[in-house]
């Protein structure tokens, strides 16, 4: 089975980074270390909500609903073409989901990472020398490709709801095997029961594992 973290790296590496940097009005390195941190936030809220009660559930028919993957054959072109800016775009519709149904990145995240939204952009924005409007910019975008992404593993295995989660778990591991300072620090960020006096020092462990070079 394809990875969804190697199928997002294939879709956002690249030109797309290029796109995506130039869209929001930074330097194409520091808006790839802000993707490097964003998105295992993404995965652990996401496999974090499909262990909650529900929310495996939840999360199988989003993904039937609004994200077959067809986003991602289209995602150059569609990065390419955008006018009015990245924002502009999300919100005006042009990644779709499927059935070219507009994909609501804001939502998207307010689902995936709750009350933790604003501390996952200080966090990535610290980290990246993005800004904080730069950084909400590039997750807004970031959420429906990593959904349509995972409508995409979906669909191809047939998952259902258990399956989706299992993956999600399995990815998670996986990840975390590979990158164990990122996703420990994801998921700490992300844990709603944590006290959040520890903040500083989630943002500091991002800065120091991906560094300004």
């Amino acid at each position: 089975m394809t990875g969804l973290m190697d199928m997002l790296g294939a879709a956002l590496g690249g030109n797309t980074q290029q796109q995506l940097a130039q869209q929001i009005g930074a330097d194409p390195q520091q808006t790839g270390n802000a993707i490097q941190a964003a998105l295992p936030m993404l995965l652990s809220g996401l496999t974090q909500n499909a262990s909650q009660p529900g929310g495996a559930e939840a999360l199988h028919g989003a993904l039937q609903r609004d994200h077959d993957g067809s986003l991602l054959d289209s995602l150059g072109g569609l990065l390419g073409g955008a006018s009015g800016g990245l924002l502009a775009g999300v919100t005006g519709g042009i990644l779709g989901g499927a059935n070219n149904q507009p994909s609501d990145g804001a939502g998207i995240l307010g689902h995936v990472l709750g009350d933790r939204q604003e501390a996952a952009h200080q966090a990535v924005a610290q980290s990246s020398g993005l800004n904080a409007g730069q950084v909400a910019a590039l997750m807004t975008t970031l959420a429906p490709i990593v959904m349509g992404a995972l409508g995409k593993i979906q669909r191809t295995h047939g998952l259902d709801a258990g399956g989706l989660a299992s993956m999600l778990q399995g990815e998670h591991a996986q990840a975390s095997a590979a990158q164990p300072g990122l996703m420990g620090l994801a998921s700490q960020l992300l844990d709603r029961n944590r006290d959040g006096n520890a903040m500083d020092d989630v943002m500091k462990g991002l800065g120091g594992l991906l560094g300004r070079s």
